[in-house]
């Protein structure tokens, strides 16, 4: 058995012996687990981050809107089942080192203070977390680092306090979306610079091009968990990269309260890795799929599944694209994702209920909308999005047991979700038409995001005091078991009305601080 840690060796291991040895085994790459490894790097542990696809290619396709969206040339998940709708799909859930954060929108806000806590909503009650926003707040200042974000303290009406300021200035409007934030200032509202994870630091790489949402930079410039974690933690002589590496399942020692091993599938041919402890942070539907999948006679219902909450409270937002039209001007903004409006984020004296969150969207373009429309000719579309400016918008989706994950004999995936808060969200959808209508844009179209939105997907392994209620701790370790934490959007048990990314990060940068891994 060859020790892929010894010196001399590579930290990305494509050749593997049939038995790898570590301390810790971080199960994906993404924001939970490549932040996770980069808060170990320092630590002396052997640490083996193990990534089930492999670096997403860097050629000229990264940036084409055709290639990307209407070939689905990245798109690389196996295919999920919607039982709602009785159909298959394709999510948008991607397997590259640095998971999906490598074609994410690089949006990082933190949670509020109050999402920490519980929220009556129009459709029932948004539980609280077993720990609060303040056990969190340095992890997401040292984040925010990690992540070049770059925004305007201050400006944000719920942005939480903060002992640090984020670490760069925000970004500048323009084009429509200028118009947007100078009249929406008008009316009243408190528009703000969207925390963005791109290098524009002095010096700094980004170009602010518009094939930043939902492509991959070519230019190294996004703030994605490749980048500014998994890289930097491969700097340590300590830790290991293997890709192309499927877990399949992990076993336990005869007690139950162990995980030995995990079975892995390394370029079709079987391999195993042992490890003192194991972290799984694979995104929450395939977090709660592989535990699902690794039942056993001591974990009859799935691994960490005592409590039969792995897989259920799936959350994912409500979702909707929102696209104002002033047909009379085009759009000239090309970097247009720097507005954020969350003036009915909570409840206030407008509005009885939380509404959620308004960021802006990247540039569509019509190879970008075909899919959605695709009985309209490309050339309409391609001249309507010239005119538009592009929105997204978000409300909170609360847990509900029914709305679950659940696998199949041949380990394929079925996702059972019934959306909440609509009445909540078809609000806030009324008041932006009325606020960009008076900006100028007479014309609204929207389109609302089904099954295959999956890139905010959290809560299939919630974190809680009760073992019985719960699948991990405050912590986020398993309570069934002495040596499995999960470090993804699993454990979140409320969605929040913003993108889920930094507390991933946050949550993983306190667990791998902590000690609990390397004591």
């Amino acid at each position: 058995m060859s020790d892929v840690f010894a010196a001399g060796t590579s930290p990305v291991v494509t050749t593997a012996p049939d038995t790898i040895d570590c301390d810790i085994a971080i199960i994906g790459s993404g924001m939970g687990g490549g932040t996770l490894a980069y808060a170990l790097r320092d630590s002396g542990a052997r640490v083996l981050i193990i990534e089930q696809g492999d670096f997403l290619p860097m050629e000229r396709e990264n940036w084409s809107p055709r290639a990307v969206h209407m070939e689905g040339r990245y798109k690389n998940s196996a295919t999920w089942h919607d039982k709602q709708t009785g159909k298959d799909f394709v999510p948008g859930n991607y397997h590259y080192v640095g998971g999906s954060t490598k074609l994410y929108g690089a949006t990082l806000p933190r949670f509020r203070e109050c999402d920490f806590g519980d929220i009556e909503h129009v459709d029932g009650i948004s539980p609280a977390w077993p720990i609060r926003y303040d056990d969190l707040e340095a992890y997401y200042g040292e984040a925010e680092q990690m992540y070049f974000v770059h925004s305007n303290k201050g400006e944000d009406p719920t942005d939480p306090w903060r002992s640090t300021d984020y670490p760069y200035p925000g970004l500048v409007h323009e084009g429509a979306t200028a118009r947007l934030v100078e009249s929406a200032k008008k009316q009243g509202l408190h528009p703000f610079a969207a925390p963005q994870a791109l290098d524009r630091r002095p010096g700094g790489k980004c170009v602010l091009c518009a094939t930043c949402d939902s492509f991959s930079c070519m230019v190294d410039a996004k703030g994605d968990a490749e980048i500014s974690a998994v890289r930097p933690a491969l700097r340590s002589p300590t830790v290991r990269l293997l890709t192309n590496a499927e877990v399949k399942r992990l076993d336990t020692d005869s007690s139950g309260r162990t995980v030995t091993d995990a079975r892995i599938e390394h370029r079709g041919r079987p391999i195993t890795v042992r490890a003192a402890k194991f972290v799984v942070a694979c995104g929450a539907v395939n977090t709660a799929a592989l535990l699902l999948r690794s039942a056993s006679t001591t974990h009859p219902s799935g691994l960490a599944n005592s409590s039969d909450e792995v897989g259920r409270n799936y959350m994912a937002h409500v979702t909707t694209f929102f696209l104002a039209v002033d047909p009379r001007k085009k759009n000239e903004a090309v970097y247009q994702k720097t507005i954020g409006i969350n003036d009915w984020y909570t409840a206030g004296p407008t509005n009885r209920y939380p509404l959620g969150n308004v960021q802006g969207l990247g540039k569509l373009r019509g190879e970008m909308v075909k899919r959605a429309r695709p009985y309209i000719p490309f050339s309409v579309l391609d001249e309507v999005t010239k005119y538009t400016l592009d929105l997204f918008i978000q409300s909170e989706d609360l847990p509900l047991p029914d709305n679950r994950v659940t696998v199949d004999d041949t380990g394929k995936i079925t996702i059972d979700r019934t959306e909440t808060n609509l009445a909540a969200h078809h609000d806030l959808i009324k008041r932006m038409k009325k606020v960009v209508r008076t900006a100028g844009f007479p014309v609204v179209l929207s389109q609302s995001l089904g099954a295959e939105a999956t890139s905010h997907q959290c809560g299939t392994a919630r974190m809680g005091i009760d073992p019985a209620e719960s699948v991990v701790d405050a912590d986020l370790k398993a309570h069934d078991l002495d040596n499995l934490w999960i470090a993804d959007t699993s454990p979140f048990p409320s969605s929040a009305a913003v993108n889920p990314a930094l507390t991933a990060a946050a949550l993983a940068l306190r667990l791998g601080h902590s000690g609990a891994l390397t004591a």
